[in-house]
């Protein structure tokens, strides 16, 4: 009976555990098909509902558009030697976005490369700048073939390095010609405050000076794209879709390659610029200033010792003289005074005075003193020309007063920008009774016009406006157009006006043709101040020389200082002049700085430079 019952608990007890192992297998059933719905679910949801959205970020992962650079315009000079031009490079870059750890990648990448402590802080300056996501910021440029072979080796343990290959602006005439074509630079976080980024999608380089910076917009070109297949280290696996950039346009400048050259040779140990102009045509020859710097650092990276160095230079080589020096005009400015107070009736070819030596003006205490202490007799307009005689234009400029005096100068173009195309050039001064008031809260005095006589005081140029205005002088009073353009494959650029202002128009024509026999007496006269410049000439050239004085210092009878003189309080050199004067083809400004006699010191670099040029065109010519 016991036996029996406890079989009957044995079987109770099964059935139970069966019931409950099926009540359990159902409800894991429940939930695993529930579970299996809700995927299916979600799945029809992504795949069905979903499937374009997550198509385009699937895309985005995998596809990437790709800005295409333009290839940058070249520069010629007017003979079609190359100026400015675009060499292949291959350059060192990190996309940041692809690496976690920026710091780590430099130390293994300065294993394997050589990288400055320059190259490295550049690079942290342009991490820290707006870019695009996933941009490559680069960390070295121009890297030789060993480097580029030594890092293929590491590639897969690199990260976010990439080595891309790259046109990067190249001046191969370098010192010569930095101050007039100027150069590219990296796009800065300046540069991005203006630049319209879409025109600059894929561009690290942009015009800064000069031409470069001038024509930059026409040098630049426009950008295309593709769309690329990269895998997940970034690479690229295929192209998918090109759309090419259109090229920058080509410039041709009017510069003479070898006028150019010489003129920065002529310089070389002293500080100065030398502009020449073609009087037919207004085209700039050469323009050149000195000292100068490598425009090719600024591309490659310019050492910060190097640049710290040039930039607190009291030499400033990074002054572009020609255009941006403003100088006193000393007695280069006597020819177009003379020619107004001659045409306006002040005085007269034939009426002469004798100058002493000093000049007082009524009920004034002060001596006004020539540069030749002892005088120079009696003289003639011609006279006074020849010989630079100051109290002749001290007498001269004190009949006429201001107003005559500015507004021949105006005519001329001091004061004013005329040119076409010339990158930050400054306007000189050419002084009103109201921009005294208005600067320096005085009335004009008649002693100011005075010193305006033999251009001292107020008025400044630079030596670019000097070498417009004896252009126009040589064209006898006809305008050009002062320009660095001769062509371009923009055509849209030749379209310009023919002159800058007004033709100048005498009341007496013939005004002309004496004022030039003037200048040329300076040249061949016996009591020429520049009669060594004439000597010898193949041609008649007629010109200036002017001595702008910095400080008043003692002289002897013939203006020399006298005594030891610090090289900053020394005169300015000067020299205008122009040939043939029968047919002129070239006027030329030399300024040399704290150089001393313009006769004796600027006078031989102008010289040189119309042999040059009018020389070698003859020779050109009649071959």
């Amino acid at each position: 009976m016991a036996s029996s019952s406890f079989e009957n608990k044995s079987f109770d007890n099964k059935e139970l555990e069966q019931r409950l192992f099926k009540r359990r297998m159902s409800v894991a059933a429940g939930g695993v098909i529930l579970l299996l719905l809700v995927l299916v679910s979600r799945f029809f949801f992504l795949q069905i509902v979903e499937f374009e959205k997550h198509q385009s970020l699937s895309d985005k992962n995998r596809l990437e558009v790709a800005p295409i650079p333009p290839t940058r315009g070249l520069i010629y000079d007017r003979h079609g030697e190359l100026l400015a031009d675009n060499l292949p490079s291959h350059t060192l870059s990190i996309v940041a976005e692809r690496t976690d750890d920026v710091d780590a990648l430099i130390e293994r990448l300065a294993d394997i490369v050589e990288l400055s402590d320059d190259q490295i802080d550049r690079f942290y300056t342009r991490l820290g700048q707006y870019r695009r996501p996933f941009a490559p910021v680069p960390l070295k440029i121009k890297l030789s073939d060993e480097e580029i072979a030594a890092l293929a080796a590491h590639r897969i343990f690199l990260d976010g390095a990439q080595v891309e290959a790259e046109l990067i602006r190249q001046y191969p005439k370098g010192e010569a010609f930095a101050h007039v074509l100027g150069y590219v630079g990296r796009i800065n976080e300046q540069d991005l405050e203006t630049l319209d980024k879409s025109a600059y999608a894929g561009i690290r380089f942009i015009g800064k000076q000069g031409i470069e910076k001038q024509y930059e917009q026409q040098l630049l070109g426009a950008p295309g794209y593709q769309r690329v297949e990269t895998n997940a280290r970034g690479r690229v696996l295929e192209v998918l879709e090109r759309h090419s950039p259109t090229p920058g346009a080509n410039i041709h400048l009017q510069l003479d390659s070898v006028l150019q050259q010489k003129a920065y040779d002529l310089l070389e140990g002293k500080r100065g610029s030398v502009v020449a102009i073609d009087p037919k045509t207004g085209g700039i020859l050469a323009m050149v200033s000195r000292p100068s710097y490598d425009p090719n650092l600024f591309v490659s990276g310019f050492p910060t010792a190097l640049y710290n160095e040039l930039r607190d230079s009291p030499d400033k080589p990074f002054l572009n003289r020609a255009v941006g020096g403003q100088y006193p005009a000393a007695s280069t400015i006597k020819p177009f005074i003379g020619l107004a107070g001659v045409d306006g009736g002040f005085t007269t070819w034939d009426e002469t005075m004798e100058a002493k030596g000093w000049f007082k003006l009524p009920n004034d205490a002060r001596i006004y003193r020539d540069w030749k202490r002892g005088g120079h007799g009696i003289v003639n307009l011609t006279d006074a020309i020849e010989e630079s005689v100051d109290t002749y234009f001290y007498d001269l400029a004190y009949k006429m007063t201001l107003e005559p005096i500015h507004d021949m100068l105006d005519k001329f173009g001091f004061g004013k920008i005329t040119t076409l195309d010339v990158y930050n050039a400054a306007r000189g001064n050419n002084p009103t009774r109201d921009w005294k008031k208005d600067r320096h809260g005085f009335a004009w005095f008649a002693g100011d016009t005075v010193n305006l006589g033999i251009g001292q005081g107020y008025m400044l140029t630079t030596p670019l406006q000097l070498a417009i205005a004896t252009g126009v002088f040589a064209n006898h009073g006809d305008w050009f157009m002062p320009r660095l353009l001769l062509y371009s494959t923009d055509e849209t650029l030749l379209d310009f006006p023919e002159k800058a202002q007004a033709d100048i128009e005498l009341q007496d024509e013939s005004n002309w043709q004496k004022m030039e026999h003037a200048m040329t007496e300076v040249l061949y006269g016996k009591k020429g101040t520049a009669k060594s410049v004439g000597y010898l000439s193949a041609y008649t050239i007629a010109g200036k020389s002017g001595t702008a004085q910095v400080a008043e210092i003692k002289r002897d009878e013939f203006g020399n200082a006298l005594g030891d003189v610090p090289d900053h309080l020394k005169d300015h050199a000067l020299f205008i002049g122009y040939a043939p004067t029968d047919d002129p083809k070239i006027a030329v400004v030399a300024v040399v700085d704290h150089g001393g006699s313009g006769g004796a010191v600027a006078g031989p670099i102008v010289r040189q430079l119309l042999d040059e040029y009018i020389l070698r065109e003859e020779t050109i010519n009649a071959q």
